[in-house]
């Protein structure tokens, strides 16, 4: 199974100084995408999925601690 490190795209995108730049990116993920097997693409939107998931999990736990401190 290749490793797509999904996460240096989030970083690069997070950071990106402008919409264009984040744009470019975004097409470089697609441009990648486009050209794995089949098989390859499964394992990249399972990695996608995976990535997503922990993401948001991560940013539902930094909300309910902010949210707890400022009812505190």
């Amino acid at each position: 199974m290749k490793d797509f490190n999904l996460k240096s795209y989030h970083i690069r995108g997070m950071n990106a100084a402008t919409e264009a730049e984040k744009a470019a990116i975004n097409q470089e993920l697609k441009d990648l995408y486009e050209t794995l097997s089949d098989e390859d693409k499964k394992d990249f939107n399972e990695q996608l999925q995976t990535f997503l998931i922990k993401e948001m999990a991560t940013i539902n736990s930094f909300y309910q601690a902010t949210k707890e401190d400022n009812l505190n």
